[in-house]
């Protein structure tokens, strides 16, 4: 989730980030009467604590960068009230401080063409600023305020919280179907986990939430002991000590708790979320063991570039789906937990996890395609592991990730991104080992990283938002055949592996299969 303040007088939530919860056997199914707030009291440290700090080089850029990068998110929302830790950090962001309503903060930041902004994930909440340096004094202030000072205003607290049970009720479950398949995977992945539930909440833990659980949740969380300051751009020498200064009333803290080991909806290996949808949408994955550190992750990022890069066509997934057969938009592979930084291609900066999933896309799909896209998608991934990548289309997709992850860097801010990602992975100056790794990196790397790393096709876990579930859920059981047709004509060789592809048997038991209705989920 994602608020901002600055230069706009409204605000906005962030594109798509959005997660699932409150099933019939989900961990987060709110009690009928309110609970008594169940929010750990934040720890008292034994010793002063000081946050950490990352601090690029200043540049002759006219703006400050800012990101207060904080070890802290959903996972952190205790039981019964999913949705407390984003709400929170919406509420200091928006809600005004000790000494500004929401409307005079947004009028002492426009002048400026200034900016503060909060998104929270699972394990990593970060507010982001950015200010002119010549305004840079008179802005730190207000992003001290913001962070140690919020209002706590009762009318901005049931604004806010209004909005984040419409953005469950009116979009993600009436108008988004894309993150509603991706968000019913992460539940099907997750359902006893600290990331089952939806970062933004569920309805009914939203609507038992009190602005008391909100103070608590603050002081908890939001404290110097999870804190890395990040700076980067144009400001001046005495800017680092300045910012740490004047965070220093934040609360001492402690780290997060442990993450338990993934546990996914018990005995499900398809969930088929019902909903009067259009179109079709298809998301696959599974929890994985490796990450950023893992000395095959770079062979990995190559791989899976080569088997579904997010919006290229050089990938094996939308070749084969969409170029030749025409079945949908969007066909896609992703080695980690997945969000698009706003409207562009790049991925989105520090939501780090401290466990990773892999996934596939397929979306939107017709629904007499659903089924063979399904087929198809599996064969692929089949073929990927069984057969390997050709030195070809590793030599592409190597070409691309050269020039692409250059563009990462493109401004101080996701550069200051990156290295606080680099920081909390442990991976240090990532891009450039990167960089030097590719051209070591072959068919004969690659192939054997992927058959290492990523899981047997039986190992991948189905979530499908469509109409007509229960007849979906038939034609898996029955493994009915589905012939694929065409308005025009195709080469034999295409033909002859689609008749293969139409009859390839599911090996999913009733009982491995299950149905809710979208107004269920969260």
């Amino acid at each position: 989730m994602s608020r901002r303040i600055g230069m706009l007088v409204g605000c906005f939530l962030s594109v798509g980030l959005l997660a699932c919860g409150g099933a019939p056997v989900s961990p987060q199914a709110a009690p009928t009467a309110p609970p008594a707030p169940t929010a750990p009291p934040a720890p008292v440290s034994a010793a002063p604590v000081e946050p950490m700090r990352l601090t690029l080089p200043a540049d002759q850029s006219p703006a400050v960068a800012i990101r207060l990068f904080f070890r802290a998110g959903s996972s952190d929302d205790p039981p019964g009230l999913s949705g407390l830790t984003a709400l929170a950090a919406n509420l200091m962001v928006e809600g005004g401080t000790e000494s500004a309503t929401t409307f005079e903060l947004k009028q002492r930041l426009f002048p400026w063409a200034a900016s503060i902004d909060v998104h929270v994930d699972a394990d990593v909440t970060v507010f982001t600023a950015q200010a002119p340096r010549d305004h840079w004094a008179e802005f730190l202030p207000v992003l001290a305020d913001v962070l140690t000072h919020p209002r706590f205003e009762p009318t901005e607290f049931e604004r806010l919280r209004r909005d984040a049970i419409d953005d469950i009720e009116r979009r993600l479950r009436t108008n988004d179907d894309e993150n509603l398949g991706k968000e019913a995977l992460g539940y099907l992945l997750y359902a006893h986990h600290p990331y089952g539930h939806f970062r933004g909440g569920s309805v009914e833990g939203l609507k038992h939430l009190t602005l008391d659980d909100v103070k608590a949740q603050i002081a908890r969380v939001f404290c110097k002991a999870r804190l890395t300051i990040g700076l980067a751009g144009g400001y001046p020498a005495e800017a680092p000590e300045m910012l740490a200064q004047a965070l220093a009333a934040l609360p001492e803290g402690g780290p997060p708790a442990p993450l338990p080991v993934a546990q996914g909806l018990p005995g499900a290996r398809v969930l088929l979320v019902e909903k009067n949808a259009p179109a079709v949408a298809i998301s696959l994955g599974a929890p994985v063991a490796y990450g950023r550190s893992d000395p095959d992750f770079f062979a990995l990022m190559v791989g899976v570039s080569a088997f579904g890069e997010h919006r290229e066509f050089h990938g094996r997934l939308m070749r084969h789906m969409r170029e030749e057969r025409g079945l949908n938009y969007g066909d896609y592979a992703y080695l980690e937990h997945f969000a698009q930084d706003g409207w562009s291609s790049f991925p989105a900066l520090n939501i780090g996890r401290r466990q990773q999933d892999f996934s596939i896309w397929l979306r939107p799909v017709q629904p007499g395609d659903a089924l063979f896209a399904l087929r198809l998608a599996l064969s692929e991934y089949e073929a990927l592991l069984r057969d390997g990548l050709t030195e070809a289309e590793v030599a592409t997709a190597r070409q691309f990730l050269e020039g692409n992850a250059r563009l990462w860097l493109k401004n101080d801010r996701r550069r200051l991104g990156i290295a606080l990602d680099d920081a909390f992975s442990g991976t240090p100056d990532r891009l450039a080992a990167f960089h030097a790794a590719l051209p070591r990196l072959n068919a004969a790397t690659v192939n054997a990283a992927l058959r290492a790393h990523l899981p047997p096709v039986n190992a991948l876990r189905v979530a499908i938002v469509t109409a007509g579930a229960a007849e979906f859920k038939e034609a898996l059981v029955q493994s009915r055949p589905s012939p694929k047709t065409y308005n025009a004509e195709k080469p034999k060789a295409l033909l002859d592996a689609d008749a293969a592809v139409s009859t390839r048997p599911f090996d999913f038991s009733p009982e491995s299969i299950q149905i809710l209705p979208a107004s269920q989920l969260f």
